[in-house]
């Protein structure tokens, strides 16, 4: 048998070729997945930088100042001095647990971001199911604080990690009703569709208008969800010391403040999708009815400004939920519970109800 010293070149070069295909298809994979985590990790450090702010101008006192040009450095440097500091273990507490718990709240929020459209064809995953994997993922948050406050072995971090299963079990549901009933408007579970159906009808069309109650009704859920005041409940320190973050320290104890800011920031986001018609700027024009739309104009241009608007929504909300932490005071548990339960479960299918007869009138 005589074997060609051309054909074994052939196919060597053609392996070379797959390989390099290969690698070529990993790095351009990656590159989406890098630019998102980075833009993720710098919107959260603007967003403790303005918490910081805003409260000191609510409380009338100085912010921070030296850590940078006015203080936008202060983030950076807290979690770089909580890198360094010693990992404390609790002698009687489950190890495993109590290491793994921080991760799951993170990453099962950072999964959520893959699907969030940030601008026109600007997005890591158009699922077809996205608002419902969102819903999912996110659910397990509660589940790394409940471990994380069970390996502890301390009755503080026990109670915050069950008031923390708790409290998400009350609005996880008013809220999946309320995305139930904007995804009966748009016919659709992709937020990519949800934002479109929504810039078709310009800035009346926003979800805002034709949902106020369940804008209302996601806006309280979302705070709840994101543990914040008035709903911190898991950790109220007057009560609870921390609540399941008691016995962490270095970046454990940082990871748990950094799955709070992330969970803000990617409720902010959604609010943004859902109802305030994500990166698309309709304005009613002073002098007719006709309305500006970014969509009529250049792919680029789309892309790049719609960025902007979507940040600038998704911004004004979380204004108004830093404003509210400094303004409202906690409730108590019951009240928590009552409100969840009583009120916001009831109401939200009320108005999934009437969301579901008017689609079907108007077929």
């Amino acid at each position: 048998m005589i074997i060609d010293i051309t054909e074994i070149e052939a196919i060597h070069s053609f392996f070379r070729l797959e390989s390099l295909k290969e690698v070529y298809g990993l790095i351009w994979m990656l590159v989406p997945i890098f630019i998102l985590v980075l833009g993720i990790t710098l919107g959260v450090l603007v967003i403790v930088w303005l918490e910081r702010e805003i409260s000191a101008g609510i409380q009338q006192r100085i912010g921070p100042e030296y850590a940078g040009p006015l203080g936008i450095l202060q983030a950076l440097a807290d979690g770089t001095k909580l890198l360094f500091k010693e990992n404390l273990l609790p002698s009687r507490g489950d190890t495993r647990l109590f290491s793994i718990g921080p991760s799951i709240a993170v990453i099962s929020i950072l999964l959520s971001y893959s699907i969030i459209p940030f601008s026109y064809r600007f997005i890591l995953a158009d699922l077809s199911i996205g608002v419902f994997l969102w819903i999912a993922v996110s659910s397990l948050a509660p589940v790394g604080l409940l471990m994380s406050g069970y390996g502890s072995n301390n009755k503080y971090s026990f109670l915050g990690g069950l008031r923390a299963a708790a409290q998400s079990i009350s609005y996880e549901i008013p809220l999946t009703l309320c995305v139930l009933s904007i995804s009966l408007l748009s016919n659709s579970l992709s937020t990519v569709d949800i934002v479109e159906t929504q810039s078709k009808y310009g800035f009346w069309g926003w979800n805002l208008w034709r949902q106020p109650i369940g804008f209302i009704i996601f806006l309280i859920s979302s705070l709840a969800e994101c543990e914040r005041l008035p709903f911190d409940l898991p950790e109220a320190e007057e009560e609870l010391v921390a609540g399941y973050q008691t016995e962490y320290s270095g970046i454990k104890f940082g990871l748990f403040y950094v799955a709070s800011y992330l969970n803000l920031l990617v409720s902010s986001l959604f609010v943004t999708v859902l109802y305030l018609g994500g990166w698309n700027l309709s304005i009613p024009n002073l002098f007719g009815l006709e309305f500006f739309d970014i969509n009529k104009r250049g792919k680029v241009f789309v892309t790049i400004i719609g960025i902007f608007i979507t940040l600038a929504k998704t911004y004004l909300f979380l204004f108004i939920s830093i404003a509210t932490r400094w303004t409202l005071p906690r409730l108590r548990m019951d009240q928590l519970l009552n409100l969840g339960w009583k009120f916001l479960l009831p109401i939200s299918l009320g108005n999934l109800l009437l969301t579901t007869s008017f689609q079907l009138l108007s077929l």
